[in-house]
């Protein structure tokens, strides 16, 4: 095809554009992306999310291939998950609608509650809360243990009420990688007639696989009494392409209200079991190619060398001097803190330098900001030891960012309610958020910036966030 043609035009943009984005592939882009290393496999998936991209699964009964993947893929999950016979499922788009979901679920069970609420431990994941902003349903946050940042099991049970209708808990929590106590928060919200959702998004893929040479890893399972649904990524530990998770109850009829039905209009019926109307077929059969490929051997394998890595990666920090493992990791997780020589803004920063993506996790209330690993199974682990030993030294040698007192009093005190574009704008000039128009771009290193946040009540902090977010897409 000639140069000038308007694909082969599209193709070269399309090119140009992908310059600055991050590596899916090598193990060094330790969040957002998940690589098996099987490229193969990644390869196959590829051609099925193409040559099913134009399905739909809305209809069952106009692309049955869809219907037929999705009850395997549940099935799949539901053996995994010790799932009892009559147990249901979904393929959502991704964790965050598998966890809306289960809040939906749980709050249309109980139409007789007014004024829902639901109980999370301070370190659930952000989608909860989403669910709690477009539901109604209020979340109650209950403390979790300071040392082991597990969930408080006792917290969890004083917060709960008469208009509790679902309980919480995470298998691992995102931000430190431990397994939350579910058994007795299960059993708890049981004994009250409480749904309790079990949140695996990013660990249910791999700790099955991880039971028979962990046998010491808690119980967290549906093999667990009281556990009513579990949420679990295809997209993350089961390496498929985006777009793909699955959300299990422990009966049909616990499903049943997730649904969403109406037939009175003039159109065809609707029935929606996922928040979705069109739900593009592509993403589920590309995680189905990925799953029926790699199968249990597989995962097993995969499982081992992420969770290897892991640890072989947790016992290295401990030697390298001004790092620490903030909490032992239960998964593929990894939480690293800093002492007060240096801090995990620079750190992230030089580790971006050397070439691997590391997320810096703000402080929150009494916990000292992290950095964030997701360790995949085609990560390296000597070459991730040997980044992070370099990347902390040259951290040590520049010293902690330190926030003009100025600034961090300014932003500090924004009034949110008044927080015109023009001295948004302003600002972001003096953050370092701007070009020399004027107007928002992204620095090249972001460790001021995230020291600055880090000063901010979390309020502040989503409000700036968001709208630099809103300025950099317009």
């Amino acid at each position: 095809m000639h140069p000038d043609h308007p694909i082969e035009r599209v193709r070269q943009q399309l090119e140009q554009l992908r310059v600055h984005d991050l590596p899916i592939r090598g193990g060094r882009t330790l969040a957002y992306v998940y690589d098996s290393g099987l490229v193969e496999v990644d390869v196959l998936a590829a051609e099925t999310v193409a040559a099913f991209s134009g399905t739909n699964g809305l209809d069952p009964t106009a692309f049955p291939s869809l219907a037929a993947m999705e009850r395997e893929l549940v099935a799949f999950a539901a053996e995994m998950l010790d799932a009892p016979a009559g147990a249901a499922g979904s393929v959502t788009s991704g964790g965050t609608e598998s966890c809306l979901l289960a809040v939906l679920a749980a709050r249309d069970a109980r139409p007789d509650v007014g004024r829902p609420e639901m109980v999370l431990p301070s370190t659930a994941h952000a989608a909860f809360h989403k669910a709690a902003h477009l539901f109604g349903v209020t979340a109650v946050v209950a403390d979790v243990d300071p040392l082991t940042f597990r969930a408080d099991p006792a917290a969890t049970a004083a917060a709960t009420t008469g208009r509790t209708v679902l309980v919480v808990a995470s298998a691992p929590s995102y931000a430190h990688g431990v397994i939350d106590p579910v058994e007795q928060i299960a059993s708890a919200a049981a004994a009250r007639g409480i749904r309790c959702h079990v949140d695996a998004c990013i660990g249910g893929w791999v700790l099955p696989f991880l039971r028979e040479s962990e046998p010491e890893q808690p119980a967290w399972t549906f093999a667990v009494e009281g556990v009513t649904s579990i949420s679990v990524d295809l997209h993350k530990y089961a390496y498929a392409p985006k777009g793909a998770s699955l959300l299990l109850h422990r009966s049909g009829s616990l499903r049943r209200s997730q649904f969403f039905a109406w037939a009175d209009w003039p159109g065809y019926t609707v029935v929606n079991p996922t928040l979705q109307s069109t739900r593009p077929g592509g993403p589920l059969a590309g995680a189905w190619a990925t799953v029926q490929s790699i199968g249990v051997g597989g995962y097993h394998e995969l499982a081992r060398a992420a969770r290897g890595t892991t640890l072989r990666v947790a016992e290295a920090v401990e030697r390298v001097d001004g790092l620490h493992v903030v909490a032992p990791p239960d998964s593929t997780l990894l939480a690293i803190g800093t002492d007060e020589r240096l801090d995990v803004f620079t750190l992230a920063d030089e580790m971006g330098a050397l070439g691997w993506f590391v997320q810096p996790q703000l402080r929150f209330g009494a916990m000292d900001p992290t950095l964030h690993l997701s360790i995949s199974a085609s990560t390296p682990a000597d070459a991730l030891v040997d980044a992070l030993a370099a990347a902390t030294a040259t951290a040590l040698a520049a010293g902690p960012i330190r926030v003009d007192p100025a600034l961090g009093a300014m932003v500090t005190g924004l009034d949110l309610a008044t927080l015109d574009e023009p001295t948004l704008l302003g600002l972001l000039a003096g953050a370092g958020l701007a070009d020399g128009s004027g107007r928002p771009a992204l620095p090249g290193r972001m460790a001021p910036v995230n020291a600055l946040l880090d000063t901010c009540p979390p309020p502040v902090r989503a409000a700036l966030v968001t709208a630099v977010l809103d300025l950099l897409s317009r």
